[in-house]
Formats: structure tokens, sequence, C-alpha cells
């Protein structure tokens, strides 16, 4: 069980997901907009059938059996590659944020046939005019993905280059 010690992690995101999006649905309208930062950051309920940032693959029934049977398959993957990752730290952390997030939004899509989105951002039209509107569930695995990145990119190279100095010099 220990190699499962940061599932609390995904609990945390999918009852902080699924509340937030109770109480997007319970106190808003679909399509209204709340602005709290100005234009800056608004809370805008809509609903998205596709993937990240509303893509699609045209037909719905393809998308429906696509997006019920893709995130089962991810779930399965996640727990194997928890299991079998002996370091811990931030790979344990990014895979129980990626597990949280795509089981709040699985949630969704099997109760009520999408996903509630509702952050919704003006990063000063840096790439786009207007980011995609997203959820917790969208943000945790956006941040599990940099961590992850973080981890092979940067901390494993700084591992091994350790690594090899401390053989080098005994």
């Amino acid at each position: 069980m220990k190699r499962y010690r940061y599932l609390w992690v995904s609990i945390l995101i999918i009852l902080l997901d699924q509340a937030t999006k109770l109480r997007v649905r319970h106190f808003m309208e679909l399509g209204e907009s709340i602005p709290i930062i100005g234009d800056f950051f608004r809370l805008t309920y809509v609903t998205n059938t596709g993937a990240a940032f509303s893509m699609s693959f045209g037909d719905g029934l393809f998308n429906k059996v696509f997006f019920l049977v893709v995130p089962l398959v991810a779930v399965v993957i996640l727990l194997f590659l928890m299991y079998k990752d002996k370091q811990g730290g931030l790979m344990q952390v990014g895979y129980a944020l990626i597990l949280g997030g795509a089981i709040g939004n699985y949630i969704d899509r099997l109760a009520y046939g999408s996903v509630v989105d509702f952050l919704d951002f003006d990063f000063f039209d840096i790439i786009i005019e207007r980011w995609p509107v997203f959820n917790v569930a969208d943000s945790a695995i956006v941040v599990a993905f940099i961590l992850l990145l973080v981890e092979v990119m940067i901390l494993e190279p700084l591992k091994s280059k350790r690594v090899v100095k401390e053989l080098t010099l005994s």
C-alpha cells in the first residue's frame, strides 16, 4: 500500500472538483458569466462533450464511446504506474493528480454526458484571445504534467550527474 500513499491527493481532487461543479450547476445558469476580477477572471458556466479545449472527433457516438473507454484505460495505467514507481515524490504526486482529474471529469461524463467547466481566464492575449474555460480536474492534470516534466527533464538528469560524480570520486 506504500506505493499508493498519494491516493489521498486523487481523492481530494475528485472531491474538490465535484463540489465546485455541483455549486456551479446549482447556482449558475448554463452560459452565465460572473466577473470575479474584472475581465481577467470570470466564472463562466459551460459544458464540454469533447476533450481538453473542447477537442472533438466529430461523430457524437464515437466521442461518447471514446471518452467513456479511454479514461478507464488511463485509470488502470496510472494505478499500474503508481505501483511500479519505487521513487515516489513528484512522480507519485503527478500520477495522483492525473488520476483525480481523470476520475473527476469521468464522473461528469457518466452522470451528465458532458463535463462542467467554469474557470475562465484572459491571459492578456498572450497566446490566444481568451483561454478555454476549464475546471479543477483540468487544472490538476496540467499541474501534474508540469510536475512530471520537471521530474523527468530536470531532476532525473541532475540525480544521474550526481550519481556519476559520486562513482567517479570513489
